[in-house]
């Protein structure tokens, strides 16, 4: 009875500090201050070290980190100086818990993502596509409208390494083709999370702010279908002609209960667009219910999953029977792309730190002031092919520049689709440049980049035309 009342006790506690903190809560400009020049200094350093991942073979998420600590300890140690004991903890408690619901958002879909892998979902498609014998052009016009259409549920990292197995798969003698093909994919699964709030990283950022409603996104579909066709349709003209050879081995088939899992995640999604547009919660509520979901079906597949096992084993199903005991939730969980995961971690408090000196607010004065909505807007996805559209639309949506639904639309866009102007400037890119290491590379892109801007600038375009 005692731990109740304790826990009451410290709840009501920690409102009323909390409120006491927010009170006491003023940012100081320290633009002009030698910690915001150092903190500055620190994200680019960072920043280095994240694009030299590959050459320097470590993790992303390593210099973020520290950086991150390091800009707030910063600023901590300035405002203590001040005497000010209270708006950096209240500044850091609110962009942690920006980052939180973002954590727990994603996880569970990358839960149900590694479950889906398990299960062999991917794997079936994969195989399926191999075996029959499509054509050259018929494998890239397949691959990319099926990284289009798949991206905005799987997400575009996902979507576009399912696809580079097919072409690594059919391609093996054919390495122009892998390269163009990746190309292409690259370009379709960017545009097709583009226009899906679960699509990338960045279209969720910007439904869990509330400055998109989850319908409104879909109005950015044919301007994504611009930017993924315009290139593809000049691409196409370098394939090789003919046909790879016939592969005659066994497709490889679902596991018991993958297709259920499948249709667990769309459920989950529904929940989450049910919670924030009827509910008006978080989406992250809706996401963690449906892991809910996926933990009792564990649970049903590791008790129950024998008995079903045995009733089909006369069955000619296209499942796999197989003992089910092996099917761990936890472990999908652990499984988790937690470089990633903590990479966000340090950009979103570094960017967060670089807004509470100032910087965001002195930038947002100048690109959306002095430039114009539109240009910046387009500015920001030319931007997100060098750096990472993450810490670019952080910032936007930390800077809150007084946009209509359009603008905020158009900023959405550019900075999913910016990306493909070069391989590493989006996630996709970065991950196929090593699945095909040696046959797609930063210069095989690079020859398409001027078609890819083509599309870029022919999807705002649309855009404007549809939606202006």
């Amino acid at each position: 009875m005692k731990l109740p009342i304790i826990t009451f006790i410290f709840l009501l506690f920690t409102c009323f500090t909390t409120a006491a903190s927010e009170g006491a809560t003023r940012a100081i400009s320290l633009t002009d201050h030698w910690v915001g020049y150092a903190a500055i200094v620190i994200f680019v350093f960072a920043y280095i070290f994240v694009i030299f991942e590959d050459q320097l073979d470590m993790r992303k998420s390593k210099p973020v980190l520290l950086a991150a600590g390091v800009i707030w300890l910063l600023i901590a140690v300035v405002y203590q100086q001040m005497g000010d004991y209270h708006s950096v903890e209240v500044a850091i408690r609110h962009t942690f818990q920006e980052y939180a619901e973002l954590f727990f958002f994603l996880l569970v879909a990358m839960t149900y993502i590694n479950s889906m892998l398990e299960r062999q979902v991917f794997d079936a498609l994969r195989d399926r596509l191999i075996i029959k014998g499509f054509s050259y052009r018929a494998i890239f016009w397949l691959t990319g409208l099926l990284a289009f259409f798949i991206s905005p549920i799987a997400d575009n990292l996902t979507t576009a390494l399912i696809m580079c197995a097919v072409i690594l798969a059919v391609g093996q003698t054919q390495p122009k083709f892998i390269a163009i093909a990746c190309v292409n994919i690259v370009v379709a699964a960017n545009a097709g999370g583009a226009f899906s709030p679960f699509g990338d990283i960045t279209t969720l950022m910007v439904w869990q702010k509330g400055v998109v409603e989850f319908g409104a996104f879909f109005k950015l579909f044919l301007p994504a279908l611009v930017n993924y066709l315009v290139p593809a349709l000049v691409m196409q003209f370098a394939l090789s002609s003919g046909k790879p050879a016939a592969i005659s081995t066994k497709p490889v088939q679902v596991k018991n209960g993958g297709l259920v899992i499948v249709g667990l995640f769309l459920l989950t999604i529904i929940t989450a667009v049910t919670f924030h547009n009827f509910l008006h919660l978080p989406p992250v509520f809706g996401m963690m219910t449906g892991l809910a979901y996926l933990k009792l079906y564990a649970y049903y597949l590791r008790k129950f999953g024998h008995n079903h096992n045995e009733q089909s084993d006369s069955s000619t199903s296209d499942y796999v029977n197989e003992d089910f005991d092996d099917f761990d939730i936890f472990d999908k969980i652990a499984k988790a792309e937690w470089d990633t995961l903590f990479f966000f971690y340090g950009v979103i408090l570094a960017v967060g730190g670089l807004g509470f000196i100032g910087y965001l607010a002195l930038t947002s004065h100048f690109i959306y002031g002095e430039l114009g909505a539109t240009t910046a807007n387009i500015l920001v996805g030319l931007l997100s092919s060098i750096v990472d559209n993450i810490p670019v639309m952080f910032a936007v949506l930390s800077m809150q520049p007084d946009m209509n639904q359009f603008q905020w639309l158009l900023v959405t866009l550019t900075a999913g689709v910016g990306g493909s102007l070069l391989s590493i400037g989006s996630a996709a890119g970065v991950a196929l440049m090593g699945q095909a290491r040696g046959q797609y590379t930063f210069f095989s892109h690079l020859k398409w980049t001027p078609v890819i801007a083509l599309g870029y600038f022919a999807s705002i375009g649309v855009h404007f035309w549809i939606n202006g």
